[in-house]
């Protein structure tokens, strides 16, 4: 658990928020006028130590917040190219080491919601959170001879995510180098998921559905047990389970048939998702795992879920299929049908979109162009993440009127390259497994 001082209250009223976030440019401007005082004194310096000021201010400030805006850091930190690695070292704490809330803000909650303290309805249950993220945090409780794990929703943060994702939008148009069209189409989508993870009541009906759906279908693969008799619409309790999470895993130096075993089952896990139920865990993030010595695996949030309409699911996942993109006629047909082109593109600009997005598309499906993929090539994620980087300086992307893409890709995007960085993480080999329709011809390994 986070060594950080725990919060006693959080900022809810818009004012409040819009405060932090003034504050903080603030804090992070004069960062700016330090290092290039500093800088002109010492012309060769770099901005490696910006970069840690300007981190810890802004996770600092996003911290305190919680909610939506520390969902962001959260988002950010899946992506290694995105920012420099003092911010994604700084903005990986808040998937499960954010400064936790005050027990009183915690008996609080329960009281609204029971009518009761937690010591009233368990045996026994702990003071401090065990793990804080960014939307709630997770206590340890007993009763009888049961273990639980029981989760809070932080106060305000169903409130405050439409006025949090305004304050974000500045910041998301730098970082992401994106116009306001293209963030009204997508953002949309994010507050939608957000409203979602806020929902307690919708988590846990999605959890029990989704265990009960993949139970016994995956081997190594486990889940807790969900009591609505504990849950409400902050609150949400399950069994609890053993484990650790990636980081403390990996310093155990697991060895290669545990790491195989265990990105087999996410593997496995997120490929039932796709294509039997049609909905899936779209937060592949190292928080919402719980790795054993055994090479078994935990899955402890469902919070949120993305379901995938059909026509969607039949467009994408064609693109994936081996040897699909020498095609392409059925190429533009599947990228019309997906929103990549527009109306009024010329030629030239449909050329040169079919291009970027061929490429991009060959670059996600690699792994489904072969039988056994070894996601610990490292080769493999920097020629995707300096793809990232070239097309985004791209004069041809960058001056695009409007965003491109359905909006359905947004999470399902960020799912397969968030499974795709745990597996590499783990050092993985996997066998690709998919349904049969996307087979074609395969390459045995790579």
């Amino acid at each position: 658990m986070t060594d950080k001082k725990e919060q006693s209250k959080i900022p809810i009223s818009k004012i409040q928020r819009a405060s932090k976030f003034v504050t903080t440019g603030a804090r992070v401007g004069g960062n700016y006028l330090k290092h290039y005082t500093r800088k002109a004194f010492n012309p060769g310096m770099d901005r490696t130590q910006l970069d840690l000021d300007n981190a810890e201010d802004i996770y600092d400030s996003l911290s305190q917040l919680k909610g939506s805006a520390l969902k962001v850091a959260q988002m950010l930190s899946m992506d290694r190219n995105l920012l420099p690695q003092a911010y994604q070292d700084k903005f990986t704490m808040s998937q499960y080491s954010a400064p936790p809330l005050s027990y009183p803000l915690v008996v609080k909650t329960f009281q609204k919601q029971f009518g009761k303290s937690p010591d009233a309805i368990f045996d026994t249950f702990t003071k401090s959170a065990v793990n804080a993220a960014s939307m709630g945090q997770v206590h340890k409780a007993t009763k009888g001879d049961k273990i639980y794990a029981v989760k809070i929703q932080y106060p305000g943060v169903a409130d405050s995510i439409s006025s949090d994702l305004k304050l974000v939008r500045p910041f998301a148009t730098r970082l992401f180098n994106m116009s306001n069209a293209e963030l009204d189409h997508y953002m949309s989508e994010v507050e939608g998921k957000l409203m979602e993870e806020a929902d307690y009541t919708l988590e846990l009906r999605r959890s029990k559905e989704i265990t009960e759906a993949l139970g016994g279908k995956i081997e190594g693969l486990y889940f807790p047990k969900y009591y609505e008799e504990f849950s409400g619409n902050r609150i949400i309790t399950m069994d609890w389970l053993d484990g650790m999470h990636m980081k403390e895993f990996l310093a155990t130096k697991p060895s290669q048939e545990v790491r195989n075993k265990i990105g087999q089952a996410l593997w496995d896990f997120y490929d039932y998702q796709f294509h039997q139920l049609k909905q899936v865990h779209a937060d592949p993030h190292p928080g919402n795992f719980m790795l054993q010595a055994d090479g078994t695996l935990g899955i402890i949030d469902f919070g949120c879920i993305k379901e995938i309409p059909e026509d969607f699911y039949e467009n994408y996942f064609s693109l994936l299929k081996p040897g699909f993109l020498q095609d392409q006629e059925e190429i533009d047909k599947r990228f019309k049908a997906l929103d990549f082109f527009h109306e009024k593109d010329t030629p030239a600009e449909r050329k040169i979109f079919s291009g970027v997005f061929t490429e991009m598309i060959g670059m996600l499906s690699k792994p489904f162009q072969y039988e056994t993929f070894n996601f610990g090539n490292n080769a493999f994620f920097e020629e995707i993440y300096a793809m990232g980087e070239r097309v985004s300086q791209m004069k041809e992307v960058r001056n695009s009127n409007g965003a491109r893409g359905s909006k359905h890709g947004l999470y399902v995007n960020r799912t397969y390259f968030g499974l795709y960085n745990m597996l590499n993480q783990l050092d993985a080999v996997i066998d690709i497994k998919k349904p049969e329709w996307l087979k074609g011809n395969t390459e045995k390994v790579a």
